[in-house]
């Protein structure tokens, strides 16, 4: 998580007894091979993963193969789930999942790289991984229309449909916003996997990993839209963001954030990862065929220290392509 919480310092301060002779090499060695160099496991590493497909255009019959693959090798490409997930954590993966739309119209998370991020998380240790979102439609037709709770249930998720009663004021001590209702499960969780779709907005030309966040907090959401840059690059701060995975299998062109018309849809077949929140929106709004240097949102949140908008030449970035 963003912080730390009461069970992941105790779990951290029993572990230190054998920390010397363990490492953090365990998590990520196969059988019989060899702790590498320190080097070599910095350039194992990456800050950003961008895992492509060969044919995008040829899987459409067999997408839900293909975005399994793709968020496999974006997560392999980064050092594995391992990096992120210690043995006994508590995950949430937040996709936007906010409107009743099926898959096919890429107004919510594809449920393949959403149930992906689930079993990597199980298989990496996690105790629980918990999937949930604050939705504008109604919770039950959304979670099941987009396919992510039938998905992410089967890869061994717990499904939470979020209680409007239960979010509770926190101090994020922004510059825009001093405190805001947030949902206190995700927020105590030990770390929150942040799974956007690429798609357009009306309002904001593009909803991407740091606007996902509007769906943890509470209250007059439409309030933010006064200041929506602001208060993103607020909350962005608060969550201080471990883990974020893009997802472009399909990306939404037009008519964003709700669309409706298959075509706005374009098949790009992409997975995005890594754990610069700025770098990999600056990427989604690439997608969307705009600049990022000429994007408010974005260029701000580069000034305010969040991430870097020129990945390319400042972060240690990996590219493969995905047969």
């Amino acid at each position: 998580m963003h912080r730390q919480t009461r069970r992941r310092f105790l779990k951290e301060v029993a572990a230190l007894g054998g920390a010397m002779a363990v490492g953090p090499w365990s998590v990520l060695a196969e059988e019989g091979s060899k702790p590498p160099s320190p080097s070599d496991a910095d350039s194992a590493q990456a800050d950003m993963a961008i895992a492509r497909l060969e044919s995008p255009a040829t899987v459409d019959t067999d997408l839900k193969s293909a975005a399994t693959r793709l968020t496999e090798h974006a997560l392999e490409a980064l050092g594995g789930m391992g990096r992120f997930v210690s043995k006994g954590d508590v995950v949430w993966v937040k996709p936007n999942m906010g409107w009743n739309r099926a898959p096919e119209l890429a107004a919510c998370t594809n449920p393949d790289v959403v149930a992906t991020l689930v079993r990597l998380s199980l298989e990496a240790g996690a105790k629980t991984v918990r999937v949930g979102d604050n939705p504008c439609h109604e919770a039950k037709q959304t979670y099941r229309s987009s396919g992510i709770e039938e998905a992410a249930r089967a890869a061994g998720a717990e499904i939470v449909y979020l209680d409007s009663r239960r979010f509770k004021e926190v101090g994020l001590l922004g510059k825009r916003l001093k405190k805001w209702e947030l949902y206190p499960d995700i927020i105590e969780s030990d770390l929150v996997i942040n799974v956007p779709i690429v798609k357009h907005h009306s309002l904001c030309k593009a909803t991407l990993c740091m606007k996902n966040y509007m769906g943890i907090i509470g209250g007059q959401r439409n309030a933010w839209h006064q200041a929506l840059t602001e208060c993103l690059i607020d909350i962005t701060s608060f969550m201080k963001p471990r883990l974020c995975v893009l997802d472009a299998v399909r990306i939404l062109t037009g008519h964003g954030p709700q669309g409706g018309k298959t075509s706005d849809v374009k098949l790009a077949g992409i997975i995005a990862a890594g754990t610069d929140i700025v770098a990999l929106d600056a990427f989604g709004l690439e997608l969307l065929e705009r600049d990022p240097q000429d994007t408010r949102m974005v260029k701000a949140a580069h000034e305010a220290g969040l991430g870097e908008i020129d990945y390319r030449n400042n972060l240690s970035l990996k590219e493969l392509l995905v047969s």
